[in-house]
């Protein structure tokens, strides 16, 4: 059984002063995947003992960032996805393993007034053909921000949130298809409905009120769903705007 876990940090070492190194050393995850590390190069050192860990830099500085730390080591690693457009802010980190890929991803943000759309729509393209790639070779695991909450139960207030970056329509149908392309979504496969979320507002004490939406995901290729044996949001730990989420799956 592995025991894998995603969190958006927003900001590296800013989370490592609010307690951090407990948090992971007490998940003791096979993989903890981070977003929105928001770092460079150099910028934070970190020896993990028992740890290997991966790294994809933004080049804008103070932006975007992934990471990984793994217990086992992979056959290979691979940054972004291969479409210089897209491979300029660290949003994507691919370890291969004998039996199945394990990604780490940050979605772009459309952003207020949606500035960013159009770019989401392309982005999301070249992401399901991606991952689709992959999983043509062996069972796909991918997890993190995806900035989209999918349905209406997966945010607390989906009428007045229509239209707004992260539940948009072009959003949603961008997800489904990509679901209907040979994945799950982990959270909603195990719990239908169930509704919890993952990231609150700082603003009008969201995350006391749960005010909240679901938009930290693991993401399994279909082919091994019935190895998923938990999925869930660890809401009782803090130190960021988001929840870290966990994947519990027998590989």
């Amino acid at each position: 059984m592995k025991k894998f876990v995603s969190w958006n940090v927003n900001g590296l070492r800013a989370i490592m002063g609010k307690g951090f190194m407990d948090i992971f050393n007490e998940i003791n995850a096979d993989a903890f995947c981070l977003q929105e590390t928001k770092l460079q190069e150099g910028q934070i050192e970190m020896d993990i003992p028992g740890y290997y860990e991966y790294w994809d830099y933004a080049e804008k500085k103070g932006y975007s960032g992934t990471a990984i730390f793994v217990k086992e080591k992979p056959l290979s690693v691979r940054y972004g996805i291969g479409i210089d457009e897209h491979d300029k802010e660290g949003r994507s980190i691919c370890l291969e393993y004998e039996d199945y890929y394990l990604l780490t991803v940050y979605v772009p943000n459309s952003q207020n007034e949606l500035q960013r759309l159009d770019y989401r729509m392309t982005w999301e393209d070249s992401w399901r053909e991606y991952v689709c790639g992959l999983d043509r070779k062996k069972p796909v695991i991918y997890c993190g921000d995806l900035n989209v909450a999918h349905e209406t139960i997966d945010l607390k207030n989906p009428q007045t949130n229509h239209h707004n970056a992260g539940f948009t329509d072009e959003e949603r149908a961008k997800f489904s298809e990509l679901l209907d392309s040979g994945f799950v979504d982990s959270f909603r496969y195990l719990y239908p409905d169930r509704e919890e979320y993952s990231w609150w507002s700082y603003r009008m004490k969201a995350r006391e009120r749960n005010v909240g939406w679901r938009i930290d995901y693991f993401v399994v290729s279909e082919k091994i769903k019935d190895k998923i044996k938990g999925a869930g949001i660890l809401t009782d730990r803090f130190g960021s705007d988001h929840a870290p989420v966990e994947l519990l799956i027998d590989l």
